[in-house]
């Protein structure tokens, strides 16, 4: 029977409080995306039994309708008629999503997508100086004079070197200003016209008679009192002392404000500040000049009123700040018998699933960018691989299948530092699983503090860690594998599944509600499938004959249920299979035709000549890249042979960012067939059958 889209429409729409009370409307492949206003006057109840809704759930700021590839676009129309509502871009109701976000969410949210992009570059440097110099030490120093090795080890610190560059760019795009621009700001920070940060000691450390040179092999304390004419010992040779003698050169502003004429290397925050100013100002500039000057006179002003700014008083202010900030940490994580590396530990996951774990990445940074080596980073590892233990444990334990089919692979992939399934699908619901996990990772903090473990980059966690932890090999693997240990052992004796054991048959259906909620507080799990897409399928009724969808991409076939996302594992957008890729080439599935491509790349969904909906979505959650891995071959409207090219990814950017390649191919119209099996569990081609229906 045909779905009543008006009658959804108009269920969905007294549910949520009438029209009144919705800020904003918008969807996307498959889900309805609604802001509203009160969130006590939606009847969660009668939004899920609406008809032709296959659950919901709140997750950034939205409520969101999952209906399905062919179906939600059809309501949506509907939804925005009855109501007589201004639909909005998905740009947009994000926006007004965020703007019910407090201040400081807000604020971490945009450090998160400030920092998130440039973690590749940081990857590689941190991957390649690990290498290098971990191949050199083995070799007793042998290699300090070799070509290859003086010219690699250039390679390594390079986005080190420039990485107020990376960030002026990533911040302009993510403040919505010309990414140029913001390059540019990042390397007024870096000029080499201004003193290198690094060799500028700190404005109030005291400098002992054999610590700073500052000319030749010359100490602070000789060097001034050659500079001085007065003897000065070491205890009165500071950094402000070096500076009023002229060991570093300053300017005078308005006849009476000195001006330092040091770089910024080592800080993060201040190029964030200079650059979120600097596209407030551009803006303001593009509203008042007038366009024929517009392209002359906005980016002189923006940078050179954003360059006065940045240092005289950002660079100056936030540099203090931020050294406060370092000081602060470090003296956390220097409490003594490891016990500030146990209150990160513990407090770690709970900044995952509050959504604000990504603010660390600017620590991280600074960390790296002042000192070479990040001590936070083995920590997130030790809580990473505890919350895949505490998953594994449950796999273990629980006579489920479906919670086992969930377990197994959200498990193997926190060890791989990807915790997101781990503890939206299954530790955080079952409540005793992640508080044993917060307690393995709390003891593998305090391990990381005492044994001294520390890396040489961000961004890599789990097994993988032991790439950027070169000459702690070993105190890593311990610290990592007590901390599973733990988590593992206590989730093994606390945790009980009484309750899937005692359920029907009918009762242990896929219930949509209970699997998605569990992600609603962090909405990166769910944000998987809330892709940006133009159009979605017309509604063609398919053939009563048989249907075979080939394979999109060569690799292992899995179950739809081993899905790591609890909305594809649940199937409720439809049956189908996943596809682990070994190679990054996405081919036709079928004979048809191209009905819609995400704005970023990572989904796109066909229509067979038979009549077959299908969505093709590549990785999880790979939405937030931005179209970066995805380089499209096709576009909505297009006519395709099954075999034919229609994208090209970058699997080793998607995995840089932590997040899985998995790629899900699902039949979108389910309902309209009596079976849809996949051909699972073994490796396959691009061309290979995968999906048969009939």
């Amino acid at each position: 029977m045909a779905l009543d889209h008006a009658e959804a429409a108009r269920q969905i729409l007294e549910a949520v409080g009438g029209a009144d009370n919705i800020v904003s409307a918008a969807h996307c492949a498959t889900r309805l995306r609604l802001v509203v206003a009160d969130d006590s006057k939606v009847n969660k109840e009668a939004v899920d039994n609406a008809v032709g809704a296959k659950g919901s759930f709140q997750a950034a700021g939205q409520l969101q309708v999952i209906y399905g590839t062919g179906t939600v676009n059809k309501v949506f129309d509907e939804f925005v008629a009855q109501g007589h509502i201004s639909a909005s871009s998905k740009d947009t109701a994000k926006e007004a999503a965020m703007a019910k976000a407090n201040p400081f969410q807000r604020a971490v949210k945009s450090l998160g997508d400030v920092f998130v992009p440039i973690i590749p570059a940081i990857v590689a440097s941190g991957l390649l100086m690990g290498l290098t110099e971990g191949i050199n030490n083995a070799m007793g120093g042998a290699l300090e004079t070799n070509s290859w090795y003086i010219l690699i080890h250039t390679f390594s610190n390079a986005s080190f070197v420039f990485l107020q560059i990376l960030i002026g760019f990533s911040a302009a795009r993510v403040f919505g200003g010309n990414e140029f621009l913001g390059g540019v700001i990042g390397m007024i920070m870096n000029h080499t016209a201004l003193m290198n940060a690094w060799s500028i000691p700190g404005a109030v450390q005291q400098l002992g008679d054999t610590a700073y040179q500052i000319v030749g092999s010359q100490s602070a304390a000789q060097w001034l009192s050659s500079a001085t004419g007065t003897a000065v010992d070491a205890a009165h040779a500071t950094a402000s002392a070096i500076m009023a003698a002229g060991g570093i050169p300053q300017v005078q502003l308005f006849g009476f404000y000195n001006v330092t004429l040091q770089g910024y290397q080592g800080h993060v925050i201040p190029v964030v500040i200079a650059v979120f100013i600097m596209c407030m100002l551009e803006k303001w500039l593009h509203k008042h000049v007038p366009d024929m000057l517009d392209l002359f006179v906005t980016p002189l002003v923006t940078v050179l009123v954003t360059g006065v700014l940045t240092l005289t008083v950002i660079g100056p202010l936030f540099s203090w700040i931020e050294n406060g900030v370092m000081i602060g940490f470090q003296f956390l994580l220097a409490i003594p018998f490891g016990l500030g590396g146990a209150l990160v530990g513990a407090i770690y996951p709970a900044t995952v699933v509050l959504g604000v774990h990504h603010m660390f990445n600017a620590l991280e940074a600074t960390l790296i960018a002042n000192t070479g080596i990040d001590n936070f980073n083995p920590i997130i590892s030790c809580c990473n691989v505890a919350q895949g233990a505490a998953c594994l444990a449950v796999f273990v334990k629980t006579r489920s299948m479906k919670k086992k089919e969930l377990a197994l692979p959200s498990g193997i992939s926190g060890f791989l530092g990807i915790t997101e399934p781990a503890i939206y699908g299954v530790n955080l619901p079952s409540m005793k699983p992640f508080i044993a996990a917060m307690i393995g990772g709390a003891v593998g903090g305090a391990l990381v503090s005492i044994l001294g473990v520390v890396s040489i980059a961000y961004g890599i966690t789990g097994i993988f860690g032991f790439l950027i932890t070169t000459g702690h090999s070993v105190a890593y693997a311990i610290c990592i594998l007590v901390a599973a240990a733990i988590a593992f052992a206590i989730t093994w004796t606390l945790y009980k599944d009484a309750e899937d054991i005692t359920q029907t048959k009918e009762e242990q259906k896929p219930n949509i509600e209970k699997v998605v909620a569990a992600t609603a507080a962090t909405a990166k799990q769910t944000a998987a499938v809330a892709t940006s897409v133009a159009e979605s399928n017309q509604g063609v009724v398919p053939s009563a004959g048989a249907d075979t969808i080939a394979a999109p991409m060569s690799g292992k076939a899995i179950a739809m249920t081993e899905v790591s996302d609890p909305v594809f594992a649940s199937e409720a957008m439809g049956k189908g299979a996943a596809i682990e890729p070994t190679e990054g080439k996405v081919f036709s599935p079928v004979d048809g035709s191209i009905t819609m491509v995400a704005e970023t790349g990572h989904a796109i969904g066909l229509l067979s000549d038979s009549g077959t909906e299908v969505l093709i979505h590549i990785g999880i959650d790979t939405v937030t890249l931005k179209g970066a891995p995805f380089t499209v071959k096709c576009a909505a409207g297009d006519k395709v042979k099954k075999g034919a090219l229609l994208m090209d990814v970058d699997l080793g950017t998607i995995k840089a960012a932590n997040l899985p390649t998995t790629t899900m191919v699902v039949i979108t119209n389910t309902d309209d067939y009596a079976s849809v099996e996949g051909q699972t569990g073994s490796d396959v081609k691009a061309g290979d059958t995968l999906i048969s229906v009939s």
